[in-house]
């Protein structure tokens, strides 16, 4: 494998991977602690019938908005801020790589704090170990990101496995301690949240790594292999850790597995999920983030930028980024999914499915029919009373598509204009 894992330009034919490798780091991409969080919200909210329906819609809505993109990827073999710059132009690209870049250091900030303050807590040792320890987790955690795809295989390869046997004993042992399916259903909602923000919640768990799963998809040997590895981590993963961190919030009134185990007597089994949980998330953030600053500074060193994003995230971190989650969330539902939807639109009714070469394109500086559309699609979002990431992706791709039939929207007339 190419040390860079090609930053800046297409992923060769002779690089490509097969289901297993794909679906390990996809899978450990969204095993994550914060998903659970979002879950034991929406079980605060929701009877345990309308909880799976929330969990079954807003995730199957998540897979096929990921899986859409990650066949593009495949057939492309780039990611998605490099895709951005045919919808956005070479300079304006650098709005997606800002937009994507930054929430990926926010999560990687709560992971590190996450993972500080939770073993604070389990540990019993003095408080005054948090920062020291969002120090020390916060470059320890880079260290498989800047390895790469190798890497991140390697570490999901053992940890996926793992953290599914310790869901599923903690899963079966919560059914037993509640009574049963029966008494699921029976337990009585204390908080209310409508239909329509809890499908935004699950959306905007993983909207921002979705759109970025580009990074891994586009490795794939098949636009098959591209598809099933991305709707197994974003329909099945996904879905899996919101249902749960809703599970714990109903019968021990803890969204975070690790806090479950604990309260299940399973010690030692919770501090090494909470390790391999995080873990296989943050390096995968991290990665995120290199991989959209590489393309934002125009740069191949792809392990300088990651050393720099963890030190933003470790900074972040320190200074309480722990306790902005569910908004946070809400803000990647409403303003990440119109940047896939010119995505899609771009490479379906524009390129007609096949992108020229990156390296042989002399691309506008400013594609102002894609920033144009990115902005009416986000404002669409953000005042929609109607699952907002949806509205998004829909007004972006069908605005983006009438707006290249018009004369100035051709592609010739894109590139005179830039």
């Amino acid at each position: 494998m190419n040390e860079t894992d090609y930053p800046l330009s297409e992923v060769p034919k002779s690089a490509r991977r097969g289901l297993l490798p794909m679906a390990a780091v996809l899978l450990g991409f969204t095993f994550f602690t914060a998903t659970m969080w979002a879950g034991g919200t929406l079980g605060k909210a929701f009877s345990f019938s309308e909880l799976l329906l929330v969990i079954v819609v807003g995730n199957l809505l998540l897979g096929a908005y990921t899986s859409a993109l990650a066949f593009i990827a495949y057939k492309s073999g780039l990611n998605s801020v490099l895709m951005g710059r045919f919808c956005f132009g070479e300079v304006g690209s650098k709005l997606s790589d800002f937009v994507l870049g930054f929430t990926q250091i926010g999560w990687y900030a709560w992971g590190t704090a996450t993972i500080a303050i939770v073993l604070v807590k389990t540990t019993g040792i003095a408080q005054s170990w948090e920062i020291p320890l969002m120090i020390l987790f916060g470059f320890a955690f880079c260290l498989t990101a800047m390895v790469g795809f190798r890497g991140l295989d390697l570490l999901s390869r053992v940890a996926v496995p793992a953290m599914l046997l310790f869901i599923l004993i903690s899963l079966f042992t919560g059914m037993v301690d509640v009574g049963g399916m029966g008494a699921l259903f029976g337990i009585e909602v204390t908080e209310s949240m409508s239909f329509t923000a809890a499908i935004t919640v699950v959306i905007g768990t993983f909207v921002s790594g979705g759109t970025q799963a580009t990074n891994w998809s586009r490795f794939a040997a098949s636009g098959k292999v591209a598809v099933w590895a991305t709707m197994a981590a974003f329909f099945i993963g996904n879905g899996l850790m919101v249902l749960t961190g809703a599970l714990g919030t109903l019968i021990y009134q803890q969204a975070d597995i690790v806090d479950v185990m604990l309260a299940q007597g399973f010690v030692v089994l919770a501090v090494l999920m909470l390790f391999m949980n995080i873990w296989t998330t943050q390096d995968n953030t991290i990665y995120n983030f290199a991989v959209a600053g590489c393309n934002l500074l125009r740069t191949d060193k792809r392990r300088t930028v990651t050393v720099a994003g963890a030190a933003i995230g470790t900074v972040l971190a320190v200074f309480g980024m722990y306790n902005f989650l569910i908004p946070f969330l809400v803000l990647l539902g409403t303003f990440i999914p119109p940047i896939g939807g010119v995505i899609m639109a771009d490479f379906w009714l524009r390129h007609k499915g096949e992108y020229p070469k990156l390296a042989e394109t002399q691309l506008p500086a400013f594609n102002w029919l894609g920033l144009g559309t990115y902005v009416v699609a986000s404002a669409a979002a953000y005042f929609s009373p109607f699952m907002p990431p949806v509205v998004g992706v829909a007004v972006a791709f069908v605005l983006y598509g009438i707006l290249i039939k018009l004369p100035v929207g051709s592609p010739a007339a894109a590139t005179e204009n830039g």
